[in-house]
């Protein structure tokens, strides 16, 4: 069983929705100086290329 193109935008999406979960995580509980709102920002981020990898599966 071969991976297609849309296999791997799936699992890029779960595993940058993963870390942008973390990261937000991360910035809200463990980080309360200007850091944690850098590892917020970050999550964020990730949390919308997880969003475009989401919106790219079925189209490339």
């Amino acid at each position: 069983m071969g991976m297609n193109k849309n296999t791997i935008l799936g699992w890029a999406t779960l595993l940058m929705i993963v870390m942008g979960l973390l990261l937000i995580g991360l910035g809200a509980f463990r980080y309360d100086d200007v850091a944690g709102w850098g590892f917020a920002a970050v999550g964020v981020g990730f949390l919308a290329n997880a969003w475009v990898f989401s919106s790219l599966k079925g189209r490339v």
